[in-house]
C-alpha cells in the first residue's frame, strides 16, 4: 500500500510515563509503516494547558517516537473552541497537515466531530469492546459519525452501528523472541486502580479489583509473581501485596517509555494478569495488547478467560484461566514445559496479531 494514514491516539501526549500505553499506538503505527504506508501520529492538546507545559509534554512524545522513525510524524490540534498558540507546538505537524492523510484511523473515542470530518475518510478503532458499546448507549460517550467501526473485541452488540472485527496487533518486526533470565519471575504492567465506568450508577472496574480473589495465589506457586504498578513503596496496597507474596515494582520507573516497558516485558519470564471484571462479565473475547507483547517476545502469557473465543486457545502459548485454583494450575504448567509453551506463544502471535497483516486488512477496508 502506498497510503498516508493518521494515527489519532488517545491522549498518548499527557502521559509521558506511560511506556506500556505509547505501544498500543506504536504497534499499529509500525504495523502501517511495515505495510508501506506514510503514517502521521495525532495528538489532541488537553484543554488549559499552558504553551511551556505543552511545548515541554510535545518534545517529550516526540523524543519517544524517534527510535521507530516517527518523531517527524506528530501533529497536534487543540480541544475544540480552543486556540493553539503557534509557539505551543513548535517542530509539530497541524491538523490541516494530518488532514491531508487518505483516512483517519481514531482510537479517541470523544474526537470531536468537526476534526473528523476534516478527513476523507474515517474509521472508529474501539480498544475497550464492550465498554465502548455500553457507554455510548448511556450516553457517558457520543461518539461521532466515522465511514467504518472496528473493534478488537469478538462480540459486541450495537444496534446503530456495525462493528467490523480485527484482533490487535503488534508489531513482529520490533518485539522477537528473547530468552528468560535465570530466576526471571512472571510479570504483568498495569494501573492498580484505573478503570472505565460502566455506568453512572455502577462501581468502576479496574486492575485491583480483577486481583483480589486472587491475592494469596503467590503461596501456590513455585516461580515468583510480579506486578509493575502505578504504586509507591510505601502506599499501603504495596505493602499489603507484598505480604501476600508479590513482588511490586513502580511502573513510573521500570516502564516509563516504550524501550523501558519493552525491555522489562523481555526480561519476564512470562505473564500473568487478571482482567478488570468487566470484560470478565461482557465476554468479549478481549485481549490485552500488553499480552500480546509478551506473546511476540515468545514469553508464556496466563491471563483471565474473558470469553469463548474463535481462535484464542486456553492451553497453549496463552492460557486463560476461570478462578485461583485453575491460575495456579496454568502456571505450574507453564513452568514444567516452558520451551513449548514459549514457541506456542510466538507462533500465535505470528498467526493472528501480525500488525502488517491485521493493518492492511483494516486499511483495506477503511480507505
Amino acid at each position: 500500500m502506498s497510503l498516508t494514514v493518521c494515527i489519532s491516539s488517545r491522549s498518548c501526549l499527557p502521559y509521558p510515563n506511560g511506556g506500556g500505553y505509547l505501544w498500543i499506538f506504536l504497534n499499529w503505527a509500525l504495523g502501517l509503516r511495515a505495510a508501506g504506508c506514510d503514517v502521521v501520529w495525532l495528538e489532541m492538546i488537553p484543554r488549559g494547558f499552558a504553551a511551556e507545559k505543552t511545548r515541554r509534554l510535545t518534545a517529550a512524545l516526540k523524543e519517544r517516537l524517534k527510535p521507530y522513525g516517527l518523531a517527524d510524524t506528530l501533529a497536534v490540534h487543540a480541544a475544540p473552541g480552543e486556540d493553539l498558540p503557534a509557539e505551543a507546538a513548535e517542530g509539530c505537524l497541524d491538523l490541516a497537515a494530518a488532514a491531508e492523510a487518505a483516512v483517519l484511523l481514531n482510537f479517541r473515542c470523544s474526537l470531536a466531530p468537526e476534526v473528523v470530518r476534516r478527513f476523507r475518510r474515517s474509521a472508529l478503532v474501539d480498544i475497550d469492546p464492550g465498554l465502548l458499546q455500553t457507554w455510548i448507549a448511556k450516553g457517558l460517550v457520543d461518539v461521532a459519525k466515522h465511514d467504518v467501526y472496528f473493534t478488537i473485541g469478538e462480540h459486541v452488540r450495537d444496534p446503530d452501528r456495525t462493528w467490523h472485527h480485527v484482533p490487535p496487533c503488534v508489531s513482529l518486526d520490533w518485539w522477537s523472541p528473547r530468552p528468560a533470565p535465570v530466576g526471571a519471575a512472571f510479570t504483568t504492567v498495569g494501573h492498580w486502580y484505573a478503570g472505565g465506568w460502566v455506568g453512572a450508577d455502577e462501581a468502576a472496574d479496574d486492575k485491583r479489583s480483577g486481583f483480589l480473589p486472587l491475592l494469596d495465589l503467590p503461596r501456590s506457586t513455585s516461580r515468583p509473581l510480579e506486578l509493575a504498578l502505578d504504586l509507591a513503596p510505601d502506599d499501603p496496597q504495596t505493602r499489603m501485596l507484598e505480604a501476600r507474596g508479590w513482588r511490586v515494582r513502580n511502573a513510573h520507573v521500570v516502564a516509563a517509555t516504550p524501550w523501558d516497558y519493552q525491555r522489562y516485558v523481555q526480561e519476564s519470564f512470562g505473564e500473568f494478569s487478571c482482567a478488570k471484571p468487566a470484560y470478565t462479565r461482557l465476554g468479549n473475547a478481549w485481549i490485552s495488547d500488553r499480552t500480546l507483547c509478551y506473546l511476540a517476545s515468545g514469553k508464556p502469557a496466563v491471563v483471565e478467560h474473558t470469553g469463548p473465543s474463535a481462535f484464542l486457545p486456553d492451553d497453549a502459548g496463552l492460557l486463560r484461566f476461570r478462578g485461583r485454583d485453575e491460575a495456579a494450575l496454568f502456571l505450574e504448567r507453564v513452568t514444567a514445559d516452558y520451551q513449548h509453551h514459549a514457541a506456542q506463544a510466538r507462533a500465535l502471535a505470528e498467526e493472528h496479531f501480525d500488525a502488517r497483516r491485521n493493518v492492511t486488512r483494516v486499511v483495506e477496508v477503511a480507505a
